[in-house]
C-alpha cells in the first residue's frame, strides 16, 4: 500500500486495483489507528477520523482532486505512485 501523502500526522495511502476494479479513485487516510476512505470527489466511502482530521482530509481531497486521479491512474496502469503534496506544502 503506497504512501502518497502525509500531513498533520495523517497518512494517506492508495491501493492498486487487484482482480476487480474499484468504482472510484480514492485514498485511505489513517490517523491514530482510525481509518477512512475518501473518493477524489470528496465522498466519504467508509470509516471516519476525528472531526478535525477528517476536515483536513476533506479539504486536502478538494484541493488535490486532479492529483489524486492522476496518481490513481499511474498506480493502476504502471504500478508507479505519484506523491501528492499535503496541506502544509
Amino acid at each position: 500500500m503506497p504512501l502518497v501523502s502525509a500531513f498533520f500526522g495523517i497518512l494517506i495511502y492508495m491501493f492498486k486495483e487487484i482482480n476487480s476494479p474499484h468504482h472510484k479513485p480514492h485514498v485511505h487516510a489513517v490517523f491514530a489507528g482510525q481509518k477512512m476512505s475518501i473518493a477524489s470527489d470528496g465522498e466519504i466511502l467508509a470509516g471516519e477520523l476525528p472531526r478535525k482530521q477528517q476536515k483536513y482530509v476533506e479539504a486536502w481531497a478538494a484541493l488535490r482532486e486532479d492529483e489524486i486521479n492522476a496518481s490513481w491512474i499511474a498506480l493502476n496502469e504502471s504500478s508507479e505512485v505519484i506523491k501528492i503534496k499535503g496541506l502544509e506544502g
